[in-house]
């Protein structure tokens, strides 16, 4: 057979699929020397092995077969997957908001490229409505491929391009916006667009998955579909973050943009509220809310955009023994704003002194955030705090170190006077910084703890 049969295979794999006549997208038995594997046997990667061949079975998950326990194959049908979606026009239905999906790529947007192995940017947002179609019966929605990149690929000429479109369709009478996006820097996106759109009379929500939608543990279709439902009827005209709740389908969770934080790389219920709680929880059929003050929705459409952004602003991790040229290496490379992520209430080394001096006087603004996460900047309790404010540093409250990065970022490209600066950044917006935590601002559970594990036991994750 044709070796354009066996896509991505190599070495003994590609031999013994030759041996027993499978080809790729052929529905195979194998016979191994840990039980039988029944399923459609897929390309591989340029890059993978030559010791497995790779099967999607029934669940819809793929297995690699280790070619050494094979005892014997047999192809028992034919049929070329294709894995993609046709785009399809959304119908219009009377008394049904108007949403606007933006699509900027990521998980929620996305298919397995099986010549690299890699999940790539590939749904159109005509396509997800394809993938999808439950949409049709939550809004009337139009779409628009703003982007087609992963979520790293996000930076500030999107934020403004971005925040410019949804000024627009706000303006033309919108009564949501969606925005597609990958999920590890959604949440410095949804700071951005909380800064850059202000006061919007109707919701802009942020939406992800965790895992793509070829999988059948994906996140995609129902976190679209609790996403559409909070931009056309939810009343909270905020940038929200909509994503799982629990790991399980129960209900999804509506964060503020500038309070959310990615907190853990697999789980799809990744994204926290951090030093607050939720806005609301969600699902197909209902919008609770957690928090009693937001912004409500309006019927007007006066939005403010403020598509501001300088790119020489920076964040620092401080670590121990760190030092100085560190420091000077940003000053010397011309940012003009660095974010300190310092330990404990807000501290560095007494090493980097000399360098905090000289960023200072070369007029770089300086802020302090913490690498706690949870919590309060507080420098008047020890003497290096008191000193670096001296310094120079200013404290930045309960802000989260990515939040004060974009901010700042925000603040400097509007102004480099340091009194502006110092008003801008400090004026709480839409709640970066807050007075107090709320009790049930922190919690993290610590597994094995008795009462713990009987809560997991009546609850869940």
């Amino acid at each position: 057979m044709k070796d354009d049969l066996f896509q991505g295979y190599k070495g003994k794999a590609l031999e013994l699929l030759k041996k027993y006549n499978v080809r790729v997208w052929g529905q195979a038995m194998i016979d191994t020397t840990r039980g039988q594997f029944n399923g459609t046997v897929l390309p591989r990667a340029e890059n993978d092995d030559d010791q497995h061949i790779v099967l999607k079975i029934e669940t819809g998950y793929n297995v690699g077969v280790d070619i050494s326990t094979i005892t014997e194959m047999k192809e028992t049908g034919f049929k070329k997957a294709n894995y993609k979606i046709p785009e399809k026009d959304f119908p219009y239905t009377e008394n049904l908001p108007s949403v606007k999906l933006f699509g900027t790529g990521g998980t929620i947007a996305s298919r397995l490229d099986y010549r690299t192995g890699a999940v790539i940017p590939a749904f159109s947002p005509g396509e997800l409505y394809g993938a999808v179609p439950e949409l049709a019966d939550i809004c009337n929605l139009t779409t628009e491929k703003v982007f087609a990149v992963f979520s790293e690929n996000m930076g500030p000429e999107q934020y403004k391009k971005l925040a410019i479109a949804i000024g627009k369709e706000i303006e033309n009478g919108i009564e949501g916006i969606v925005i597609g996006h990958g999920t590890d820097t959604l949440h410095h996106t949804s700071a951005a667009l909380t800064y850059m759109v202000q006061n919007s009379p109707v919701p802009i929500v942020l939406v992800g998955s965790q895992r793509s939608s070829d999988r059948p543990s994906s996140d995609a279709a129902l976190n679209l579909m609790h996403a559409m439902h909070a931009a056309g009827h939810s009343d909270i005209a905020e940038v929200m973050v909509c994503m799982f709740g629990p790991t399980s389908d129960e209900f999804g969770l509506l964060h503020k943009g500038t309070r959310v934080r990615k907190m853990h790389s697999s789980y799809r219920s990744t994204f926290r509220t951090i030093g607050d709680t939720p806005l609301a929880t969600i699902d197909r059929k209902k919008i609770t809310p957690i928090k009693k003050n937001y912004n409500p929705r309006r019927k007007d459409r006066n939005v403010t955009i403020k598509p501001y952004f300088s790119d020489k602003v920076t964040m620092m991790y401080y670590y121990p023994g760190m030092k100085p040229d560190t420091l000077d290496a940003l000053v010397d490379n011309g940012y003009k704003g660095i974010v300190i992520v310092g330990t404990g209430l807000g501290h560095v080394n007494k090493e980097l002194y000399p360098a905090i001096k000289r960023a200072a006087a070369k007029g770089v603004h300086m802020y302090m955030t913490l690498q706690t996460i949870w919590g309060y900047v507080h420098m008047f309790v020890y003497d290096t705090g008191r000193d670096l404010m001296a310094m120079g540093i200013v404290p930045a409250g309960n802000m989260l170190p990515e939040v004060a990065f974009i901010k700042l970022g925000w603040v400097l490209g509007q102004t480099d006077d340091p009194e502006e600066v110092k008003e801008l950044m400090l004026t709480p917006i839409n709640d970066d910084i807050t007075k107090r935590e709320p009790y049930n601002g922190y919690l993290v559970y610590q597994g094995g703890i008795p009462e713990v594990e009987e809560f997991i036991r009546k609850v869940h994750k």
